[in-house]
């Protein structure tokens, strides 16, 4: 068979998505303490080993390769392996799809940063990719609960979630917010200034290769040459006005615009526009950048005063500008052949009930599994290293290596940066700690 234009632009894409793995560990890693960077980025890199074996063994097959089982999930053992899809160019969005089920594992690993015992992370992920990401995979894009024919969505309509809203960020959002609680706070959470990011350029450089590899992440499914730039367009402009917005606020409440601020508030814009990418103009993916990054930028404080330590702003960023662009597509949704639009285009606010229909059942069901399947590991292997193992430093008790040897500092972990480096502390502890 013939290479098509098409199946070469899902394999290019599908390496973009790829890439965004370790552009994660990159991003997360350089958010961290200097004596668990390393642990951090193993638990990105970890989580693309995981899933890579289970997508090939039984998740592609749960997720929509396979006939449904009542609509819950798809039959394992349909495509058990992949070997009969061998010869065909199917394995093609196979591999697309394990791209994604990947990168909602390690988007997870942040909330628990520095304090989760790497035996209990690997145990997690084949568990939770298996029994969470892969069901609501199956239910949004496979045909399953939430599909035009399924049990919800045909009372409910199909919601619109193009490239992940749902499925990725939500689900991520919400299970690391389970897992944070489950886990409890790191020591001296919101009162140690070594907590704070210890390298912003690796925030920035992960940033800028999120960035790269989500126009394969939203671009990989466009079905015509049209839609791709759209997607295209849309993936530039929301990301670029959460940036601005983001760094606005932090103008308008600290007084300066951080450069951490800047690659978060790239990050919200595109986790917003994910669900909306194909089914928004220009101008309203702007709008929507703009919103997202607003409700990202004041929602990464509310851990300080609900007291939940979501160590690196997953609930703030991918849970509440998951929200954002999921529901926003109510209002701003252009009129399509599946849809009548949003409000704003004179469709009334059917989009939005069935938008908020698919949020409230993701949400759901990700929280009970979430717990369910933490608290077992939590009660049975224990998913926290000890107090000695947090103060000397992840990096060291879990993996016998350092991420830095300048001076003792990988050992001891005693790098401060300085205060203004991190926008995501409250103000308070920030003065307190510069005097």
């Amino acid at each position: 068979m013939e290479l098509s234009a098409g199946n070469v632009w899902m394999m290019v894409c599908a390496a973009l998505v790829l890439l965004m793995t370790p552009g994660l560990a990159f991003f997360y890693g350089g958010m961290t303490r200097a004596k668990a960077v390393l642990n951090m980025m193993m638990m990105s890199f970890a989580a693309a080993g995981v899933v890579g074996v289970v997508w090939v063994l039984w998740g592609y097959s749960m997720s929509g390769g396979g006939e449904g089982l009542g609509g819950l999930v798809a039959d394992p053992f349909t495509a058990f392996g992949l070997g009969s899809l061998v010869g065909t160019s199917d394995l093609i969005s196979v591999g697309y799809g394990a791209t994604f089920a990947i990168i909602t594992v390690a988007l997870i690993s942040g909330a628990i940063a520095d304090r989760a015992k790497f035996s209990a992370w690997l145990t997690f992920a084949p568990i939770w990719v298996t029994l969470v990401y892969v069901p609501i995979a199956y239910w949004v894009w496979g045909g399953g609960l939430l599909g035009a024919d399924g049990a919800i969505g045909s009372w409910a309509g199909q919601a619109i979630d193009f490239a992940g809203g749902t499925v990725v960020h939500i689900n991520a959002g919400v299970a690391g917010l389970v897992l944070a609680v489950i886990i409890g706070k790191r020591r001296g959470f919101g009162k140690d200034p070594s907590q704070r990011p210890h390298n912003i350029p690796l925030v920035m450089i992960g940033a800028a290769l999120l960035w790269f590899g989500w126009f394969g992440f939203n671009g990989g499914a466009a079905s015509s040459a049209e839609q791709a730039g759209l997607i295209w367009i849309n993936t530039l402009a929301a990301p670029a006005a959460a940036m601005l917005a983001w760094i606005g606020i932090e103008r308008l409440r600290d007084g300066h615009p951080t450069s951490l601020g800047a690659a978060s508030g790239v990050v919200a814009g595109l986790v917003a526009i994910t669900p909306a990418c194909a089914n928004v103009s220009p101008v309203g993916a702007i709008v929507l950048g703009f919103v997202a990054g607003v409700a990202a930028a004041l929602a990464v404080g509310l851990k300080y005063r609900w007291g939940y330590d979501d160590s690196l702003d997953v609930v703030g960023v991918h849970l509440v500008a998951g929200l954002v662009g999921t529901l926003a597509l109510g209002f701003l949704a252009l009129p399509g052949e599946d849809t009548a639009g949003g409000l704003f285009y004179g469709g009334g606010l059917a989009q939005l009930g069935t938008q908020s229909v698919a949020v409230v059942v993701c949400m759901g069901y990700t929280a009970v599994m979430t717990a369910i399947i933490g608290l077992a590991i939590h009660k049975t292997l224990g998913m926290r290293i000890s107090e000695d193992a947090e103060d000397t430093g992840i990096d060291l008790t879990e993996h016998a290596e350092t991420g830095y040897e300048f001076g003792g500092l990988g050992t001891t972990g005693s790098f401060v940066p300085h205060p203004a480096t991190s926008s995501h502390l409250p103000q308070h502890t920030i003065e307190g700690a510069q005097s």
